[in-house]
């Protein structure tokens, strides 16, 4: 089973979304939240599942159209872990630079 780690700034995205999700008045946001960190923890059983995208990242598509978001991630074999990196609803222009490159998906 990898282990999974989150990068600091997805604190602040997660923030993002729940503003974004407060402010059009959605109902149940923890719900949505929790259906991010499930799907997050699917990547424990399956680390290459997201699509890949450059410089060793890959893309996982989490649920669709309004309630879609995309985690970017780098899974490192060597030491069986995955590093979530960003997290953005598919809406969203794209991912912000973090780290090396900044791909955006």
């Amino acid at each position: 089973m990898s282990r999974i780690e989150l990068a600091p700034e997805l604190a602040e995205d997660i923030d993002r979304i729940l503003d974004h999700l407060a402010r059009y008045q959605v109902e149940n946001p923890e719900l949505r939240i929790r259906e991010i960190i499930n799907a997050l923890d699917v990547l424990e059983h399956n680390p290459r599942i997201g699509r890949p995208v450059s410089n060793g990242k890959r893309k996982l598509v989490i649920g669709r159209r309004s309630h879609g978001y995309l985690a970017l991630y780098r899974y490192i074999a060597e030491i069986d872990t995955v590093f979530v990196l960003a997290l953005r609803s598919q809406r969203e222009a794209g991912y912000a630079e973090r780290g090396q490159g900044g791909d955006a998906p």
